[in-house]
């Protein structure tokens, strides 16, 4: 028997980039103990910086997996020293980086399944664990050649996108996969299974090597996300004998088993606790926002991002469909931006003298719509459209103005200059948003993320934009409490019988917990009517600084845009 209902708690676990953190929450789903270890300063024996090590070569990043697993050793006995009761912890799930792969070995399976009490975790788990001691994580961009490769091989890059919700990207665990076996073929041989971060986290409770999500598997460019299968194809593109190191793929609601005797007998857990599949960090953010298909997530970051719900898989030749990690049925979808905060920063910078009290000042202090003056800011290469550069469009520019590729060279006052940029990142995110299958419509909601959610100012021009109204979390760790709900849910569902109709996650969860949403910002009335036709311009105008970055390259052709297919593409040649 297990702990009594009331006395159970759910243990969550999000291993990001830069450290590991711990949550247990009570029966009510409330915060009773957390704990973490910084890579960089609690480990410094691995010479990390922002949780990685740089490569011998150039875009190669990697990281010692023994790293995490001592990381688990401390992190665990942090718990401890908080006087965290183990012992009534029903189920314990995680949240991982997405698309790192690990590779054990023989012996590393061995040591899994008989781990010793009596000693530290990496003192049993140690490099010999693993036939690549220096695994690549996300950060690596190395592989541009296997991802040519295993495109050419299933028949080009819109087969891939059809399979795998995703074109092959360098930092996808297929392609890296591929280069292990190209480069390091005795190690690929010698592995007997492949994990992602995120089931090295489960397999370590479980004693075992632990299944891929399906969630986190979509991350990969080896998963047929309708399927919710590996595809032949695509496995055979990377490496011969992938499959049987893989393992199948399960559900993010799957009971893996109970924990391993190792944490029964050091940390008291109780037999009957259960470890549930772990998913990777952006699934699992998205399951502790506890949002429905009318919610858009706006992650306002370094580079903003885009998260959404869908019921059927949209076709997108930029950004990411991967399989949802509560609703199996559904979908989500993430889309990049890259031009995000470090915009905001540099015109904070020049026009405001980097005070962001006098930046926000500005920017109210001028009209929604802001006299018809428009503005793109792609500093870098942006992801949709594929462009680089400022265009500058007053009240009289139009698509067929012969100074339409010019624009203005500079707005008459800071004051222009901010709100043209902000309201310009926000078309464009909204845009690509609608015209890669967002329904926006009068339930729509957006959730506010990232470090200028704090910004009230940017914040009301994202509910006139959109037309929604904005929220932002309470709670800010969304990976790490949804990989703790997870736990919760997938107990439920195990545990229900079957005669029962189950709940879904989100009302699940919300029958024990609030959903820590905080309302700050609703569109003014008038916002529809004036940033529609906004937006048609925004079109407009991407369409034409995509052309003029095209012909800079010697690329002649005509730019057409289709709200019917998801991209910029150029008539007679493909972009």
């Amino acid at each position: 028997m297990g702990p009594p209902q009331l006395g159970r708690t759910f243990l969550g676990f999000d291993l990001s980039t830069q450290k590991l953190k711990a949550v247990l929450l009570n029966c009510s789903l409330k915060v009773v103990a957390s704990a973490e270890v910084k890579f960089d300063s609690d480990l410094p024996e691995f010479r990390t910086t922002g949780g990685a090590s740089p490569g011998p070569n150039k875009h190669e990043f990697f990281v010692q997996p023994v790293m995490w697993v001592k990381a688990m050793d401390i992190v665990l006995d942090r718990l401890v020293m908080q006087e965290a009761d183990l012992s009534t912890v029903a189920a314990i799930s995680g949240s991982g980086q997405q698309h790192g792969s690990l590779y054990w070995s023989r012996h590393g399976i061995s040591a899994l399944q008989n781990l010793d009490p009596e000693k530290f975790l990496h003192a049993q788990i140690d490099d010999s664990a693993f036939v690549v001691n220096r695994t690549p994580i996300w950060m690596d961009a190395s592989t541009t050649k296997q991802c040519l490769e295993m495109e050419t091989a299933i028949g080009g890059h819109t087969q891939m996108v059809q399979l795998t919700g995703s074109k092959c990207y360098e930092r996808f665990t297929g392609p890296q996969i591929r280069k292990i076996y190209q480069q390091r073929t005795h190690a690929y041989e010698d592995s007997q299974r492949i994990s992602l971060v995120s089931s090295f986290l489960a397999s370590l409770f479980l004693g075992a090597v632990a299944p891929i999500d399906f969630s986190d598997g979509s991350g990969m460019n080896l998963l047929d996300i309708r399927e919710k299968a590996w595809s032949k194809a695509c496995l055979n593109a990377c490496a011969p004998d992938l499959d049987e190191r893989l393992g199948q793929a399960v559900s993010a609601n799957t009971v893996l088993g109970n924990v391993s005797e190792y944490f029964v007998k050091r940390f008291c857990f109780p037999a009957s606790c259960t470890v549930v599949a772990c998913t990777g960090d952006n699934p699992s953010a998205l399951a502790g926002m506890l949002l429905d298909n009318a919610w858009l997530s706006v992650s306002l970051g370094t580079s903003d991002t885009l998260m959404m719900s869908f019921e059927k898989p949209p076709i997108w030749e930029e950004g990411h469909v991967l399989c949802h990690p509560t609703q199996t049925d559904e979908f989500m979808g993430l889309l990049c931006f890259r031009n995000g905060s470090l915009v905001r920063e540099a015109m904070n910078n020049v026009e405001a003298g980097g005070n962001w009290v006098k930046f926000n000042e500005l920017l109210e202090s001028t009209p929604r719509g802001n006299f018809g003056n428009m503005a793109m800011h792609f500093n870098d290469m942006e992801i949709i459209p594929k462009a680089k550069g400022t265009l500058r469009w007053n009240k009289d520019c139009l698509h067929n103005s012969p100074d339409a590729s010019k624009g203005v060279i500079k707005f008459s006052s800071p004051q222009i200059e901010i709100r043209a940029l902000i309201e310009g990142q926000m078309l464009h995110h909204r845009a690509v948003a609608e015209d890669m299958g967002f329904q926006f419509g009068t339930d729509t909601k957006v959730l506010a993320t990232g470090g200028a959610s704090i910004n009230q100012s940017i914040l009301q021009v994202i509910a006139d934009v959109f037309n929604a109204p904005v929220h932002i979390q309470t709670e800010s760790e969304a990976a790490l409490m949804g990989a703790a709900y997870r736990a919760s849910y997938a107990l439920y569902r195990h545990e229900l019988d079957q005669t029962v109709p189950a709940l879904s996650y989100r009302d699940h969860i919300l029958s024990l917990t609030s959903n820590n949403l905080q309302l700050v910002c609703e569109p003014h009335k008038d916002s529809e009517a004036i940033y529609a036709p906004m937006l048609d311009r925004y079109r407009d105008m991407a369409g034409i600084l995509q052309s003029g970055n095209l012909c800079a390259n010697g690329i002649q052709g005509h730019i057409l845009y289709s709200n019917a297919f998801p991209t910029y593409s150029l008539l007679l040649y493909s972009t």
